[in-house]
């Protein structure tokens, strides 16, 4: 009885979750379609909405950990599901993702992302979408804040393992600027798919920067043993092992 009532309480959440993107991107439009600020508040408005609708509808605390960087870095995240993307931004002054194009297709979602600063990819042309972001970087065209890219690619559930990609690396190595590595437990709670959720402490946690001049090598080593490893004490700190998944 216990799983169908918090199940049913999920549904509510996520339906009543979408139906408030709708609510507040459409009542924001007007100053956040010509405004990055107004795109800014917004964007955070609806996260602080969902953590709280969270909190007492289906029992997920959010927690952040850590020092979140107010300058110009490079922020190299775990990505478990849509939880951290809004936890990580809420957290930074003026973050943008580096995202999959599709998303640009998604309403609301795709035109608040331009209006952020977000980089679209395509898929297989990560390294093509690199050199543009490089380029319009120093020559201006795109807006100062934290660069947050999903170093491995996408969603990955808790316990799964999936390497790190390269273009991560290349970033790092191209923009010469520091990277804070970010590590989550929220999978365990908010799964990248489906509708139950569970109650408990989701984090985010922001580790100490990498400087910036590390080897592209030895970076990654560093980049993915940190995360990894922060991200392993906090899914157990969630009651799920990583290591006993199969």
């Amino acid at each position: 009885m216990g799983y169908a009532i918090q199940w049913l309480r999920s549904l509510i959440f996520v339906g009543q979750m979408y139906f408030m993107m709708l609510v507040i991107g459409v009542a924001f439009a007007p100053w956040a379609m010509f405004s990055h600020k107004g795109a800014v508040f917004t964007a955070k408005t609806y996260s602080r909405w969902v953590f709280w609708t969270a909190r007492w509808m289906v029992g997920i605390r959010t927690e952040v950990r850590g020092t979140p960087p107010t300058d110009e870095v490079m922020i190299a995240a775990k990505h478990q599901s849509f939880l951290d993307i809004m936890m990580i931004f809420t957290a930074i002054p003026s973050g943008k993702f580096i995202m999959k194009r599709e998303i640009l297709w998604t309403p609301i979602i795709g035109q608040y992302a331009v209006r952020l600063g977000c980089v679209a990819v395509n898929r297989g042309q990560r390294g093509r979408a690199i050199k543009k972001m490089v380029a319009d970087v120093e020559a201006g065209r795109t807006a100062a804040g934290q660069l947050i890219i999903y170093s491995q690619g996408t969603r990955i559930a808790p316990g799964v393992k999936a390497p790190y990609k390269v273009g991560t690396g290349v970033l790092y190595e191209q923009l010469g600027q520091d990277c804070v590595p970010v590590a989550t437990n929220v999978g365990v709670l908010w799964p990248r798919t489906g509708i139950y959720r569970t109650p408990g402490v989701a984090v985010v946690e922001f580790l100490p920067r990498i400087k910036a001049g590390m080897p592209r090598e030895e970076f990654m080593a560093k980049l993915e043993a940190d995360v990894e490893a922060a991200s392993n004490k906090l899914m157990r700190e969630a009651g799920f092992d990583p290591d006993g998944f199969s």
